[in-house]
């Protein structure tokens, strides 16, 4: 008992009670993960501060992301990029680490070089704050920033990883993982690849925090749902497989199939899924919605009949992670539809809590809507599953404890 009191007591004057959060953008529309997280930390007792290395650009703000701003730090607030000279030898040795590691892929390189000038910038802010742990999302520049001002400010760091930072972007992603107190990502196959594709201490040193939902937001509601409606949600990229679901809703139309389909999102290939819809002459059926407030996304997600994403794998790598999009109708009791991709098996059982079909399968997607619109009592079946997998292992609260649970061990050991 003596034993179990005493470690709890360590446990409580190690626990961080400053963080800093480097970003690219705060906040972000597709990122609302972030703002569960550093919103949960806060409701810990932690006191939180975000480090935006891009000004905000956002038409959309959502709410709980809006409670945040008075904690946000943007370059527009930076002191001029001579503030680095305040630590000249990390800048230096970072400089050098980058041209090195990305002098074939330019832009790449310039994206660093600015971002940590926009960083260091920020350095005489962050030593007033004095965290005691700095940690970044994206394994790229974020985590540049945050590695170089832990550096300069004798502070452990960490970072998550997630998908398009570590699978088609690789910025000293193998000494970021050794040297970091808390790497970290969001699924076990990330993990695999990571120790396959960059470093083989990835397996023994990462740790797997979901990014999760916020339960209380999401009530479990299977029923009332509009028999024919088909809802996606997310941004317009080519790694969410719009265009795929496009070609399966075309045969579902050939096929005499009536349905409606509505599409939440913004992002690069808007015009082109608008001209790929017009080509089948879907305009009737499909609509791009843009991008909605959450209200409104939550609205649609209880009407639907089935929520589909069906994730790709692009030519240079690019992928999801687990989505979000799929995480809230599984805690809504919406019946999903997805792809084998990355690591969506890790959250979608087959058969149990949702259905999957190959990526690029027209064929297959479509069949499967067919039967979700047709057999609704069977995808219903589903749904109970579904939301229990989601309060066991994506519960966003659940996460953030074990995410500064890291952080304790790490300020612990610093």
């Amino acid at each position: 008992m003596a034993g179990g009191v005493a470690e709890a007591v360590v446990n409580a004057v190690a626990r961080p009670r400053r963080l800093l959060y480097v970003v690219s953008l705060f906040p972000c529309w597709s990122e609302t993960f972030i703002v569960r997280e550093i919103s949960a930390l806060i409701d810990a007792g932690v006191d939180v501060r975000i480090l935006s290395l891009k000004p905000v650009s956002e038409a959309l703000l959502q709410p709980d992301a809006a409670r945040l701003l008075d904690r946000v730090r943007h370059p527009a607030q930076s002191l001029p990029p001579r503030a680095a000279l305040a630590a000249p030898l990390v800048t230096a040795a970072m400089l050098l680490r980058l041209t090195v590691a990305l002098w074939r892929h330019p832009q790449a390189l310039a994206k660093s070089f600015v971002a940590l000038a926009r960083g260091l910038g920020q350095i005489d802010w962050v030593r007033e704050f004095d965290p005691d742990l700095i940690h970044a999302h994206w394994a790229t520049y974020p985590s540049t920033v945050a590695w170089a001002l832990a550096q300069a400010l004798h502070k452990p760091f960490g970072f998550t990883c997630h998908a398009h930072d570590i699978f088609s972007e690789d910025q000293l992603l193998r000494e970021k993982i050794e040297r970091a107190a808390v790497p970290v990502t969001i699924s076990r196959f990330n993990v695999d690849w990571l120790a396959a594709h960059a470093t083989p201490a990835a397996r023994r040193r990462l740790r797997i925090v979901h990014c999760g939902v916020a339960l209380t937001e999401l009530p479990y509601r299977p029923d009332g749902r509009e028999a024919d409606l088909i809802l996606a949600v997310g941004r317009l990229d080519p790694i969410k497989g719009f265009d795929v679901l496009i070609e399966a809703l075309a045969l579902l139309a050939r096929s005499g199939r009536s349905f409606r389909c509505r599409l939440i999102g913004d992002g690069p290939q808007r015009a082109a899924l608008q001209a790929h819809i017009a080509r089948h002459g879907l305009q009737a059926m499909v609509t791009l919605c843009g991008a909605l407030p959450q209200t409104r996304v939550r609205e649609a997600l209880y009407a639907a009949a089935v929520f589909v994403l069906p994730s790709v794998v692009c030519a240079d790598g690019n992928r999801d992670g687990i989505p979000l999009g799929l995480m809230e109708a599984m805690a809504a009791g919406t019946p999903v539809l997805s792809t084998t991709v990355s690591g969506i098996p890790e959250l979608i059982r087959d058969g149990e809590d949702g259905v999957l079909v190959a990526p690029r399968d027209p064929a297959a997607l479509a069949e499967a809507l067919g039967r979700a619109l047709d057999a609704p009592e069977e995808s219903a079946r589903r749904t109970a599953a579904a939301r229990a997998r989601i309060e066991q292992s994506f519960d966003a609260r659940r996460e953030a404890d074990k995410l500064l649970a890291l952080f304790t061990e790490a300020c612990r050991a610093a």
